[in-house]
């Protein structure tokens, strides 16, 4: 059985030939380690009905050749990356080559065109349509990376009083994510207190938390590639006050709706709607200011889209995040978001789903 890389390059070429394409020239680094293994930051990949080819630099001589295998080609330039992909299309003798409109840059869409005399035809999604559903081993480095997420914040709630600052609670969450075998982080974690926990994306600050005040936790771990993205909320140092009960429980109540009616098959606008509809209700509509949730896998943030906007059907094997949230300027914010995979029927929940309103006294 051929292993994941391979299996998709054979779905990425039947593609190609619905769209009469000999071959596509495969942008963006998630992409490319989709379709080949590779982790290096610097490559072209060309994918044709017969051949694939990697072109990359020095620092990956060694590296590449062990991480894609045998099936893959692998070309050392040592000159321009631009170079080599020009020789390399011209040995496959390609004559309609697809190029990611979505991906590449108006400069390199001339650097293509001077290095090569082929066809070139705008695609757009090729690899990103596959990547929506995701294999088993995909799904499995998505929970490890969100199990990892929920014991690295476990791991630090004890840190967490008034008097800390947002980036020394960043710092001791991100800390502890690496101890763990978290390869990088995902997104810059937003750890936001008090009034900044109204910001949706906060960038963690020298305020301090204070007492009584609501803490915004956002942040997931990468594991094999794959990323989670959790975010919980905390009232810390004292009991939550009525308004802070009252907030917090529209939003859980809105999140569990949506994990328990979620499933394959909805479209996005549909997903969106479970948990809108409840926040809504509770006569906080226009504080709910952004979409239900969004695709996760080699990036953070990939399709399919829990939107308003979105008509497109969720398949079954797509992996999304469950973030619901409210926020008012002045007072602060709730969000609670956890990783689902969706199945026929419903979704599983891949990260720990612990919701209950956590008060850090």
């Amino acid at each position: 059985m051929a292993d994941g890389p391979a299996r998709r390059r054979e779905a990425l070429r039947a593609e190609l030939a619905e769209q009469h394409l000999d071959a596509v020239v495969v942008a963006g680094a998630a992409n490319i380690r989709y379709l080949t293994g590779f982790t290096g930051s610097a490559a072209h990949l060309v994918v044709s009905a017969g051949r694939t080819v990697l072109v990359t630099d020095f620092r990956y001589a060694g590296q590449a050749p062990a991480e894609v295998g045998r099936e893959v080609d692998v070309r050392i330039e040592r000159s321009s990356l631009w170079n080599g992909l020009r020789q390399s299309i011209g040995a496959l003798g390609i004559r309609r080559l697809g190029i990611d409109r979505s991906r590449v840059t108006l400069a390199a869409w001339e650097e293509f065109r001077q290095v090569t005399a082929v066809e070139l035809v705008p695609v757009s999604g090729l690899v990103e349509r596959l990547r929506v559903t995701k294999d088993p081993e995909e799904i499995e480095a998505i929970r490890d990376a969100a199990r990892l997420a929920g014991e690295a914040l476990a791991s630090v709630v004890d840190f967490i009083r008034p008097g800390r600052t947002e980036l020394e609670v960043a710092a001791e969450l991100e800390a502890a994510l690496r101890r763990r075998g978290s390869e990088w982080h995902p997104f810059q974690s937003i750890v936001a207190a008090g009034p900044r926990s109204a910001l949706p994306h906060a960038r963690s600050s020298e305020r301090p938390i204070g007492v009584g005040e609501f803490l915004v936790v956002d942040f997931g771990a990468q594991v094999r590639g794959y990323c989670s993205d959790i975010t919980r909320t905390f009232v810390v140092g004292a009991r939550a006050d009525q308004r802070q009960r009252d907030t917090y429980g529209v939003v859980r109540e809105a999140q569990t709706r949506a994990r328990g009616a979620l499933r394959a098959g909805l479209t996005g606008r549909e997903g969106d709607s479970l948990a809108r509809e409840v926040i809504a209700r509770a006569g906080m509509g226009e504080a709910f200011g952004h979409s239900l949730g969004h695709g996760l896998g080699l990036e953070v943030h990939e399709d399919p889209r829990l939107s308003q906007t979105s008509e497109t059907p969720l398949p079954a094997g797509a992996v999304v995040t469950v973030e619901p949230g409210v926020y008012f300027d002045g007072w602060g914010g709730v969000r609670i978001e956890d990783d689902l995979v969706l199945v026929d029927g419903g979704a599983e929940c891949l990260s720990d789903g612990r919701t209950d309103l956590v008060e850090l006294t």
